[in-house]
């Protein structure tokens, strides 16, 4: 690339370092709430206007009560016996980051599918940003096609690049 940069890592440039161990129980402890199944109290460790911005068809959640309503009552209906497995976690001042899946039984309607009973894996990837010992931003990708794709539903209609890992396609020319 020539010329001038984009500049990079603007949101943790500053963070104070000595806040690691505050997020880090922050952290621990939603993770905790969340595979306890807390809705009505999880603000114990969410500010009252945080933000949760998803992926495509996650969702972009303003604030708690939304959080509540249009992302944890939704999810606990469609899958229920959730398990969150961070399989990996960073911290860093005041953000942490993290990496796993959820396993779950698909007992209640999930984007059109009607239940299916099947146990199924939900993988993601959360960064969190903590202040004053609440988390108020949370970045969030959720692998819906990986889910969907196990109750049956391919998303991309058979034009996922899986198929070039396979050799059954061959990459365009760049």
């Amino acid at each position: 690339m020539a010329g001038v940069r984009p500049e990079q890592a603007v949101l943790t440039r500053d963070t104070d370092l000595s806040k690691t161990e505050e997020t880090r129980r922050v952290i621990e402890g939603m993770v905790d709430g969340l595979n306890d199944h807390r809705i009505a109290d999880i603000g114990e460790f969410f500010a009252e206007g945080f933000r949760w911005m998803g992926n495509t068809g996650c969702g972009t959640k303003e604030g708690l009560r939304e959080f509540q309503d249009n992302w944890q009552k939704p999810f606990q209906a469609a899958f229920s016996d959730k398990v969150c497995v961070d399989e990996a976690r960073l911290y860093m001042g005041e953000w942490a980051a993290a990496f796993g899946r959820q396993e779950a039984v698909h007992s209640g309607r999930f984007m059109g599918v009607e239940p299916t009973g099947k146990r199924v894996t939900i993988r993601y990837m959360d960064f969190w940003k903590v202040v004053d010992g609440k988390i108020v931003d949370n970045y969030v990708m959720v692998d819906f096609p990986h889910v969907l794709a196990q109750l049956g539903v391919d998303v991309f209609g058979g034009e996922g690049w899986e198929a070039y890992d396979r050799g059954e396609k061959t990459p365009p020319a760049p």
